[in-house]
């Protein structure tokens, strides 16, 4: 029943983000005159539907996993021969309003994350990782050399540590060593040898200690001060997941941390089982991720349809028939293959191919 519970909160969590990233299509299309023939919350066969004044179809589709809005002409080329009543469709508005349209939704996207950074900054405060162990690891390094949850680490080797980040960069760069950890325990100093696990990171061994960090949350911000500061922390956001996903392009990262639809609906349960703020910051993430990636310049996504209309502006015409489609099945395979390789990625961490292992023959 918990399963199922947090099955159905991922669900919702992931439901809401793609509501709102097609939300924003929706507005804009609206905005700039485009008919919208049909909105959509999932996939396939519609298991409810009703039509509002304007003539747009509403529907809660049977495969939860996404959602999409139709408009009207966008599958035809602007330079397509004209046809009655098509002073409504997508293909005939100008490059500005169809780029308006096509990027509202990660505007949108961006836009839920800010708000929902400024809840939780105004509600909460800001979250603020400390040294001090709050977890340790099963079986983990820390774990054998005696170190407690509670323990404030200080020094690595006689070295005093600066952040968090300098305990994970000077652990990492020593994999299955003995490193000296200087700790504060229960106001007694206290050093302690740990030898450090070895694990595969990217090709490459890391060390890991074991453990996790507490985390506290500063008092909360006046709105007034949450805003510029949901907007910093969005900007910071951003940057970082450009680097993950270089560090992935690049080898420095294992492509096995990509996670697909089955993952991030995981996710958004066990972040739902923690409480309100794990939720709200999970869906501010996600909706982050969903939007930053659809700008992405491949075809099949937002910034592949934005790539083609810049090529519109400068050349003062469509890019040809035939090159579109060559750059959409580029795209559609690409896609495609970023979403088996994830599921895979998901299936594989979630045990299953080790389940039917155990279990076959």
């Amino acid at each position: 029943m918990h399963s199922l519970q947090s099955i159905l909160a991922g669900l919702a969590v992931f439901g809401i983000v793609v509501f709102i990233h097609e939300l924003g299509h929706y507005l804009a299309a609206r905005w700039r005159g485009v008919q919208v023939t049909v909105f959509s919350i999932g996939f396939g066969p519609a298991l409810t539907s009703w039509k509002d004044r304007v003539g747009t179809r509403w529907q809660i589709s049977l495969l939860p996993l996404g959602g999409y809005v139709k408009l009207h002409g966008f599958e035809n080329r602007p330079d397509a021969p004209r046809e009655e009543g098509d002073e409504n469709a997508f293909n005939r508005k100008s490059v500005l309003s169809r780029a308006i349209v096509t990027v509202a939704g990660p505007v949108f996207n961006f836009l839920l994350t800010i708000l929902l950074f400024v809840v939780l900054l105004s509600c909460f405060g800001r979250p603020e990782t400390r040294p001090d162990i709050g977890t340790l690891a099963p079986n983990g390094a820390a774990m054998k050399a005696g170190l407690q949850v509670g323990d404030e680490i200080q020094r690595l080797d006689g070295h005093h540590i600066l952040s968090i980040g300098d305990i994970q960069a000077q652990v990492a760069a020593h994999p299955g060593e003995v490193m000296k950890v200087g700790l504060l325990r229960k106001g007694q100093s206290l050093e302690l040898p740990v030898t450090l696990d070895r694990i595969q990171q990217g090709g490459h061994d890391v060390g890991r200690l074991g453990v996790g960090f507490a985390v506290s949350h500063s008092a909360p911000l006046p709105v007034y001060k949450a805003v510029p500061a949901a907007i910093g922390q969005t900007w910071d956001m951003c940057g970082n997941m450009l680097e993950g996903i270089w560090q992935i392009i690049s080898g420095q990262r294992s492509a096995r941390q990509l996670s697909g639809t089955i993952g991030i609906i995981h996710m958004s349960g066990q972040a739902v089982d923690y409480g309100v703020a794990s939720a709200l910051g999970f869906v501010a993430l996600l909706s982050l991720n969903l939007g930053l990636l659809n700008l992405f310049p491949v075809p099949m996504l937002d910034g592949g349809h934005l790539l083609f209309y810049a090529f519109e502006a400068v050349l003062g015409r469509p890019l040809s028939e035939r090159t579109q489609s060559y750059a959409l099945q580029f795209g559609l395979l690409l896609v495609v293959g970023l979403f088996i390789f994830s599921t895979v990625n998901d299936l594989r961490g979630l045990g299953v191919f080790h389940w039917l292992f155990a279990h076959g023959g």
